[in-house]
């Protein structure tokens, strides 16, 4: 179905692999995604580079008969891995790796775009290839920049995330929540140093840090509902300098994760009240930090969704798998939580886990992708 064949869809890939770039930085990545763009017909295109957003790229469809616009985001940038894949594609930019698959995301928005580039669609069409998913929170600063205003604005929203674990070209999504939304936790304990000898004269940063770590693993044991979801893990701690010295700061730093806004606010008041405990206990100062950013849950629009998965099981060209709810997160929540809408995965069929210096997705579940969103949103824009 796309104007784009598949062989091309796949050198498009391939060379989208090979120049992967950070958050923020995706200069090379813009410049090659409005390239092949601009070699599309143009009829029914209007490009847009947001000034605001320097590496962001916006493309409207006009449609025939419009109801509705309809919009579909792609994120386009990379992640600080070192590749090991072998593959004679391989990133060219060091230490930086296409390692989370968004190079398959763009070359399926290409696909779905070059069709309906050629075959107008009846409602609009807004793509947004999207910089910034894997930090900077790019899907809030988009939204908060105002680019989704005026003809630019969707009346609901979809997007895909590829899967190692799902057959080649699958598709699968749930009706709830399909990404845990996350906060990043950064404390700092700060007590008196002294000399090891002497712990009555010092308040001790490590002692009470420890009690700390342990006091909020009982959050989510105690505090949640233990039929619904919720994880905190502390990944780093760093304290002291010396075996005899006792430590006048320790520092911990980790993420929380949760399956609705609401558990998540629920699990930092909890931390919140624990930090002010251990103040009290060990007469120590704590300074908790939380970060949610733009990484909210991705809670699919319940109407929608239902709509999509009956359309997906229905067509017999279709895979169709219904997921369970993932802990990773995906700045889409945030969007989703402005827009009605729905994400949803696409499987690549991969050992090697996303954010894998080794993710080989199979490439044949890129045009399987595009023939798929492309069904359904023409099955979309006639309902």
């Amino acid at each position: 179905m796309a104007a784009l064949t598949e062989e091309e869809l796949i050198q498009i890939r391939r060379h989208l692999h090979e120049i992967p770039e950070l958050a923020l930085q995706e200069k090379e990545t813009h410049a090659y995604l409005l390239d092949v763009i601009k070699q599309m017909k143009q009829d029914y295109l209007t490009i847009r580079e947001p000034a605001e957003l320097p590496t962001a790229l916006m493309v409207l469809v006009k449609g025939s008969q419009p109801k509705r616009t309809i919009g579909y985001r792609a994120d386009i940038d990379a992640l600080p891995v070192e590749e090991e894949t072998g593959l004679p594609f391989k990133s060219k930019h060091p230490h930086v790796m296409h390692a989370c698959g968004h190079d398959i995301h763009m070359t399926v928005a290409l696909g779905i775009l070059s069709y309906f580039s050629e075959h107008q669609p009846k409602d609009n069409l807004l793509f947004f290839f999207q910089p910034a998913e894997e930090s900077e929170s790019g899907g809030k600063r988009a939204y908060e920049l105002g680019l989704f205003s005026g003809e630019w604005k969707p009346d609901e929203f979809y997007g895909l995330h590829d899967n190692p674990g799902l057959p080649a070209g699958a598709i699968g999504c749930l009706n709830g929540t399909l990404f845990a939304g996350t906060t990043e936790v950064n404390i700092d304990v700060w007590g008196k140093g002294g000399h090891a000898a002497f712990p009555h004269q010092a308040k001790d940063a490590v002692v009470a840090a420890a009690s700390l770590i342990m006091q909020i693993q009982t959050i989510i044991s105690r505090s949640i509902d233990p039929i619904q979801s919720g994880v905190v893990t502390l990944g780093k701690v760093e304290a002291g300098s010396i075996r005899n010295v006792i430590a006048d700061h320790a520092r911990v730093e980790g993420t929380i994760r949760g399956l609705t806004q609401k558990m998540i606010e629920l699990i930092d008041q909890r931390l919140a009240e624990i930090c002010h405990g251990i103040e009290l206990s060990f007469g120590v100062k704590v300074d908790l930090g939380l970060n949610q950013g733009g990484y909210w849950p991705v809670e699919n629009n319940p109407e929608l969704t239902a709509n999509f998965i009956d359309y997906m099981k229905g067509q017999p060209d279709v895979e169709f798998i219904e997921t369970k709810p993932a802990m990773t997160g995906e700045d889409f929540g945030f969007l989703l939580a402005k827009f009605p809408g729905t994400m949803f995965w696409l499987g690549i069929d991969d050992d090697s886990s996303l954010h894998s210096a080794t993710l080989k997705p199979k490439e044949e579940a890129i045009y399987k992708g595009v023939t798929a969103i492309n069904g359904f949103l023409n099955y979309r824009m006639d309902q």
